[in-house]
C-alpha cells in the first residue's frame, strides 16, 4: 500500500501549486521547483486510510493532515462518525481525502460533508478501489469533485462490500477481525 500509495500521490498532486527553494547539492547551491505542501491536507478517513498515508507524505513530507474517524454499522449500512481533526485555516488549503475504497460511498460522502464544513480552497478523492454504486453515489452528491481511484470493481454485494474488492482494508492492515 505504501508503494501505491506514492505512485498515486504524484497524480493526484499534479496539478498542486508549487513553491521554488533552495537546495544544496553535492556541487552547489541550486533553486528547485517542489509541492507547496503547507498548503495540502490530507484528509484521512480512519482505519483504512491510514494505511495510504506514509506513502503519501514520502511524496508531499510538508503536507498536513487530518483525521475523520468513520465507520459502516454492518447492519443498518449507515455511516458513523466518531473523530474529526483537521488543521487550522483550511479556507486556503487544498485537500485530498484518501481512503482505501469507496464502497457503498456513504462513508465518503460524510467525509466529504464534514470536510466542507472547513471551506477548503479544493478537494479531491483518492482510494484504492471502489464500486460504480459508489462513484455513483459520490458523484450525485459532490460531481465535480474527482476521484482517484486504481479499479472500478464490478459490484457490491448485500453486504456492501465490493466484488471482487479485498476485504475490510483496516482489519488487514491491522490484523483485526
Amino acid at each position: 500500500m505504501n508503494e501505491i500509495s506514492m505512485l498515486m500521490a504524484y497524480e493526484v498532486t499534479r496539478d498542486m501549486a508549487m513553491q521554488t527553494i533552495e537546495i544544496e547539492t553535492p556541487f552547489e547551491v541550486m533553486n528547485s521547483r517542489v509541492i507547496d505542501g503547507k498548503k495540502l491536507v490530507f484528509a484521512c478517513i480512519l482505519r483504512g486510510g491510514n494505511g495510504l498515508l506514509d506513502g503519501m507524505l514520502s511524496v508531499v513530507p510538508g503536507a498536513r493532515v487530518g483525521h475523520i474517524g468513520l465507520y459502516r454499522d454492518p447492519k443498518t449500512l449507515t455511516v458513523v462518525e466518531y473523530y474529526c481533526k483537521m488543521p487550522k485555516n483550511m479556507e486556503s488549503r487544498d485537500v485530498i481525502v484518501i481512503d482505501t475504497m469507496l464502497a457503498t460511498g456513504h462513508s465518503a460522502v460524510a467525509a466529504m460533508e464534514r470536510i466542507q464544513e472547513f471551506n477548503p480552497k479544493s478537494v479531491k478523492f483518492l482510494c484504492l478501489i471502489s464500486s460504480p454504486e459508489g462513484i455513483d453515489v459520490f458523484h450525485k452528491y459532490y460531481p465535480d469533485t474527482p476521484i482517484y481511484t486504481l479499479s472500478v470493481d464490478r459490484e457490491l454485494n448485500h453486504e456492501g462490500f465490493i466484488l471482487p474488492g479485498f476485504g475490510d482494508a483496516g482489519d488487514r492492515i491491522y490484523g483485526t477481525k
